[in-house]
């Protein structure tokens, strides 16, 4: 059952909502229309958080892992590369995935992360695969948010456990281990603790299957702390496959006070050897000799059980009984059962989850911060993570360079920017971005007068100013006072683990930044002002140390009562907006003298406002974007007001009721069009916000957490799939209602840069975006006769054809329903011949000059006709007088060579034609020898491999090709230079062309017939 969850059911709650409301109907557009418009995955290819491994028993290159928001990935190479499995049926974060050892074509997948930290994420219940991950159903617990474990039975695949964390928001009954006995179909609850302790690490005895153990964690997680440990924690084992649990905490040796997480394994060994780390304020690596009835505390290390919440996974090798690793920010292991560890490291750090080989205790897979990672040599080498494009990024922002670049900061690693696109064959790769300002939860802001000159952020207050072309960079923290380890509730301004920088739209010279309260300087952070006063509600109750009871963890994270997000009117000067993490909206009309509290009566309290946009279109129109996630409320939450705050409309209607809102955005170009960025889907509207439509197409499910437009282009940001892009929204701006009933519609193209650049798919970098102009129509069935594209000049003339029926050997191809065409700008190549060997030289037709443009477009006689633009490279500030001399002079070797390639070909058929006469002309030898002479100097004949130019000396032709590559590259006006030796080899091979000539009509023509032959070549005199 291909069950496309979250794509068909945002299909499926359009009709409905279309069926209910026929006059709304009427006004949206068909998804089929533009269904050829898609999303892009620009990378960057550099992994973000996994929790979940797992390899395969008998196949040995083959590994899954689970990623923090961005779904199921598969290996089958040992990590070379890696590709996701999971798409099209269902995403965001995954806890656990788990191959069956008796049929290893079954996998089962349980959403959402067991890492809870501050940007965590739910997932969407269990999947089942019978076929190595081609394809996907459901298989149940759809409602249970986080699955920390699976475990199959070794000899029936339809036996599977699920340890059920539950929804860590709020109490719910949903926690706890459960049982199917038939693949998912159903389960039973087997072990439940209480409504706000769920199940978090669950092992079956390798020797035993009935023999389990699963240990519960009570784990409260809020907007303003995290708490970890509490009675709900304990250790349980069952021996009658979960019917009965036996208690183990009460067990002498077992840690006494208040516990919180716990991982534990049994050696595949030894069923009696049971090893645990526990925390506790008397934690540490435990093991039991016994099955669990006495346990001994082996080490009590902090670099073993540091930040509990976020580790405590603990593994026994499966061929040493001595052996166990423990995973923290490094990775441990024992030789000695737990006594003594020495630590290493995988390639990123910080790891979560590991896989040993049943068989080989040198193969594994370890998830970690960085993604997955192999090693089949037991941890000495592994394979990159820089293949990988999971990268949670927190917010996106774009400069004005070009092509310009996008700017985030990713989670568990640095900030970085990235170009959007770029020239040439290869894809977005390592090359194409760096690293950048700030850490990796922080905002950015390019300088906007000089973008590389960026500002960046991250948590404990921390700002900084780089300078990406000197190499240097300065620390301008508003209050550089290092709150470590501290809660909130002492500090002097409170800055969020995420907090707000960005320049005003007035004055280049103006940043702001955002604690509990707003920020600016205009000196480059040597001073900062503070313009307004405390922004939040200021709830001391709220403002405590994060963590307990057993372990602290204050980070910034977990601060409240902060400005989460902030933005000045792009229309009029001194109009700021700012939305605080405790769900209050403020306004200033006045550059910060006063501030009105503008918060929605309607809106429930205490929720985060995300995002806030103020708009293009008028200063006193803004709109923003608030979850409630972190309370358990997964509401949608889009807000606008046209009163400067007075009054707020609550825009939401067609949005899925648990599709939270993480960020709303507004067209700059199309009045009335939105973007909005859920937790689970995309949505626009093209009625400023009346109704909501999927805009999901071909991107994952992943949580959006911020948008960007730029140049008709939209970027999200996403938490597990790093950035991706819409290439043309201006698509999107002109769909309506009613195309679909139309035998052709021809959508005007945007305007389009002169720029190379190839558009393919990689599993290890990013796809860049094509070059020339895209080309989107829409057909109601296919052509009957003939479908023909053309592009023409702004004298009509015609630079390139494409056809169904085929056009210069190229034949068009497309399909019923809505179509891309990309024209890469250049005419048509000069003409070669088979077999054609040449040595850095190049056929290709030179691109067209920036100027006035149509794309003709002929549906079996029915045309239609759409201007656009072509717009020169500015990074070359050329005048267009060069480059139409460029253009001239591409155009004479274009043509030149095309006369010189048609000479050669006439030559050898007319040697064909002639050694094939019955009658030989007394002449022959004589003919054949001239003809012989001029195609040598014309072409090196002795070329037949790529590498023999470097023994036989090029001939004419490859001479004056090479000058298509030299005044080619570039977007400049021919050297001096370049036009001597075109005109000096073009005088050569003009002596040739005269004596072939003179050749053809004096001797050959008197024995065949060169017209007929002529036209078989489409050769006209």
């Amino acid at each position: 059952m291909k069950n496309r969850i979250y794509l068909g059911f945002l299909g499926l709650l359009c009709c409905l909502i279309l069926q209910n409301n026929p006059s709304q109907a009427q006004q949206v557009p068909d998804p089929k229309i533009y269904e050829a418009l898609k999303w892009r995955s620009i990378g960057p290819f550099r992994g973000g958080r996994a929790d979940a491994v797992t390899g395969v028993s008998g196949s040995d290159h083959t590994y899954y892992f689970g990623s923090t928001g961005g779904g199921v990935w598969k290996t089958v190479d040992s990590g070379i590369t890696w590709k996701p499995v999971s798409d099209g049926y269902f995403g965001g974060s995954i806890g656990a995935v788990a191959v069956s050892q008796s049929d290893t074509s079954v996998v089962y997948a349980g959403g959402g992360e067991y890492t809870v930290r501050g940007n965590v994420s739910f997932g969407y219940g269990v999947w089942k695969s019978k076929d190595a991950g081609k394809s996907w159903e459901r298989a149940g617990l759809d409602k249970s948010r986080f699955v920390a474990r699976l475990k199959i039975h070794p000899t029936n695949p339809e036996v599977v456990y699920a340890a059920v964390l539950g929804d860590i928001f709020k109490p719910n009954e949903e926690r706890g281990v459960y049982k199917s006995t038939d693949g998912g179909a159903n389960w039973d609850k087997v072990l439940f603790v209480s409504d706000i302790a769920g199940a978090i690490d669950l092992v079956l005895d390798p020797n035993d299957p009935e023999t389990l153990y699963a240990t519960t964690w009570e784990l409260k997680r809020t907007p303003y702390s995290l708490e970890s440990g509490g009675p709900g924690s304990k250790m349980f084992k069952s021996t009658d496959g979960g019917k009965t649990w036996e208690d183990l905490t009460k067990k002498e040796g077992f840690p006494t006070g208040v516990l919180g997480i716990m991982g534990i394994d049994v050696s595949p060994l030894n069923s009696n050897k049971v090893f645990a780390i526990i925390e506790n304020e008397n934690g540490g690596v435990f093991v039991s000799e016994d099955a669990g009835e006495t346990w001994t505390k082996t080490n009590e290390d902090r670099n073993l059980r540091q930040r509990a919440w976020y580790y405590s996974r603990i593994f026994a090798d499966p061929q040493d009984e001595e052996t166990v690793y423990v995973l923290n920010v490094s990775y441990h292991k024992s030789t000695d059962g737990g006594k003594t560890f020495t630590s290493a490291n995988a390639p990123h750090g910080d790891h979560h989850d590991l896989w040993i080989d049943p068989n080989n205790n040198q193969r594994m897979v370890i998830a970690d911060d960085g993604g997955a990672q192999v090693s089949e040599d037991g941890g000495k080498t592994w394979s990159t993570y820089y293949n990988q494009p999971t990268a949670q990024f927190y917010r996106v922002i774009t400069d004005n360079s070009f092509p310009y670049r996008i700017y985030g900061a990713q989670q568990d690693n640095s900030t970085l920017r990235i170009r959007h696109r770029k020239d040439g064959m290869g894809g977005i790769s390592e090359s194409d971005w760096e690293e950048s300002a700030g850490g990796e939860s922080g905002w950015l802001a390019p300088d906007p007068d000089n973008n590389d000159i960026v500002y960046g952020g991250s948590y404990g207050g921390l700002l900084i100013r780089l300078d990406h072309d000197k190499g240097i960079a300065r620390n301008v923290n508003v209050w550089p006072d290092n709150p470590m380890g501290h809660g909130a509730e002492g500090m002097k301004y409170r800055f969020q683990w995420n907090f707000p920088i960005f320049f005003s739209p007035h004055d280049s010279d103006l940043i702001y930044t955002a604690s509990n309260q707003l920020h600016r300087s205009t000196n480059e952070g040597q001073s900062w002002e503070v313009v307004s006063p405390d922004l939040t509600r200021n709830d001391r109750s709220k403002l405590g140390p994060s963590g307990g009871p057993i372990t602290k963890d204050n980070t910034s994270v977990e601060y409240y009562a902060t400005i989460f997000t902030a933005a000045e009117s792009p229309l009029k000067k001194g109009v700021i907006w700012a939305g605080s993490d405790d769900g209050l909206v403020h306004v200033t009309t006045d550059n910060g003298v006063t501030w009105n509290n503008v918060t929605p009566k309607d809106m429930p309290e205490w929720l985060q406002i995300n995002s806030i946009e103020a708009s293009p279109y008028d200063a006193g129109e803004a709109y923003f974007a608030a979850t409630g996630y972190k309370s358990g409320n997964y509401e949608p939450y889009l807000y606008k007001t046209k009163d400067y705050g007075k009054t707020w409309t609550k825009i939401t209607s067609g949005i899925d009721p648990e599709h939270f809102t993480r960020v709303i955005r507004v067209d700059p170009v199309k009045k009335g069009m939105l973007y909005a960025g859920t937790e689970t889907g995309m949505y626009y509207s093209k009625d400023d916000g009346a109704s909501w439509h999927s805009l999901q197409m071909n991107l994952p499910i992943v949580p959006i957490t911020d948008l960007a437009v730029k140049d008709n282009n939209l970027i999200a940001a996403t938490q597990g799939r790093s950035f991706w892009i819409i290439d043309d929204l201006t698509v999107l701006h002109q769909v309506e209602p009613g195309i679909e009933n139309k035998n052709l519609h021809l959508f005007k193209p945007q305007d389009s840069y002169r720029i190379d650049g190839v558009s393919r798919k990689s599993n290890t970098e990013g796809t860049n975006r094509a070059g020339g102009v895209l080309v989107y129509y829409f057909l109601k069935e296919k052509p009957k006769d003939e479908l023909k594209i053309e592009f023409l000049d702004s004298r009509n003339n015609v630079l390139r054809t494409f056809s169904t029926k085929g056009y210069l050997g190229d034949t068009l191809k497309v399909k019923a329903g809505s179509n891309e065409f990309n024209w890469n700008l250049r005419v048509e190549d000069a003409e070669g011949f088979d077999g054609l060997i040449m040595w850095a030289g190049s056929l290709r037709g030179p691109a067209v000059v920036p100027g006035d443009y149509k794309v003709k477009m002929t549906l079996d006689g029915e045309t239609q006709v759409q201007d656009f633009k072509v717009l020169a490279d500015p990074r070359y500030g050329t005048s267009q007088a060069d480059l139409e001399k460029q253009f001239e002079f591409l155009m004479k070797v274009n043509r030149k060579l095309t006369e010189t390639h048609q000479t050669i070909k006439l030559i050898r058929q007319y040697r064909e034609a002639l050694d094939s006469l019955e009658t030989k002309p007394a002449n022959l030898e004589q003919i054949k020898a001239e003809m012989k002479s001029i195609e040598e100097e014309l072409y090196q004949t002795k070329n037949s491999s790529r590498q023999d130019p470097l023994n036989f000396p090029i001939r004419l032709n490859n001479k004056l090709a090479h000058l298509n590559n030299v005044v080619g590259s570039g977007d400049y006006p021919p050297t001096y230079q370049s036009e001597q030796v075109r005109g000096e080899i073009t005088e050569l091979i003009d002596v040739q062309l005269a004596k072939f000539k003179k050749l053809e009509q004096e001797q050959i023509s008197k024995v065949l017939n060169i017209d007929e032959m002529r036209t078989k070549l489409d050769i006209k005199k």
